[in-house]
């Protein structure tokens, strides 16, 4: 079984009390955590260098890292720590906001966080990582009608190939809102993977298109990491 770790932000975190402050790790705890998986011999991959070693294709001490929603510190501040410790990585971007922001917080009181724009996209993936898609606009999938859910995963995807000028095969579901019907759709629409925010380690017995993922908080101490990446649960889903 293996963890695939789920970041957002990797930055200074919002005042106390903020919202969702939990989901920015400070790049201090960023790095100690990378630093500390390559002592103990493990390799950080993309989602696309993962599939293997998921699928039970290839095996070794590997761990799956994912950013959601494409912010811009994490080009800043996590790229930089990943080339130096020979990882990849895989960011899931939201096509229509490249060089915005995360509107789709606002509602919730969440602060304005800058998102990478279309030149640090292709710096994010001329550096080794890997570039996912996260929609066109980072609806709550199941809300929408089924045409429009379709045209959200089929379109991001074909929007975010011509700016990368590559193929874009990772998908991930925001706000981990998914069913067996979207499961489908990002079949169907070319993808190879699809990860969500259910709790778990993923093994080959996994739907490739529901991969359950480890959070990172800011919270997230380095030992309690440590665990969460190198303990073996026969049950997957307890792993949180």
């Amino acid at each position: 079984m293996i963890p695939i770790l789920m970041y957002h932000q990797i930055g200074n975190p919002a005042p106390k009390g903020t919202p969702y402050r939990s989901l920015t790790v400070h790049p201090a705890d960023f790095r100690r955590q990378m630093v500390w998986l390559r002592r103990f011999g493990y390799r950080g991959l993309s989602m696309r260098e993962l599939m293997p070693y998921i699928k039970g294709e290839r095996h070794g001490k590997v761990v799956g890292i994912t950013f959601d929603d494409g912010y811009r510190n994490v080009y800043q501040n996590a790229l930089p720590v990943l080339r130096d410790q020979d990882f990849t990585a895989t960011n899931y971007f939201v096509a229509r906001q490249l060089n915005g922001g995360n509107i789709w917080d606002k509602e919730k009181g969440i602060p304005h966080s800058d998102l990478m724009s279309a030149d640090e996209l292709r710096g994010w993936a001329a550096g080794g990582m890997e570039v996912g898609s996260h929609t066109l606009d980072h609806p709550f999938l199941p809300k929408l009608s089924p045409e429009l859910a379709d045209y959200q995963i089929r379109q991001a995807k074909n929007e975010l190939e011509q700016v990368l000028g590559a193929e874009v095969t990772a998908f991930c579901y925001p706000y981990g809102g998914e069913t067996p019907e979207l499961r489908g759709m990002v079949r169907n629409a070319g993808y190879r993977n699809a990860t969500t925010t259910q709790g778990g380690l993923a093994n080959a017995s996994d739907d490739i298109y529901g991969l359950p993922r480890v959070t990172v908080a800011r919270t997230t101490n380095i030992f309690r990491f440590l665990q969460k990446c190198m303990t073996r649960l026969e049950d997957k889903r307890r792993q949180r």
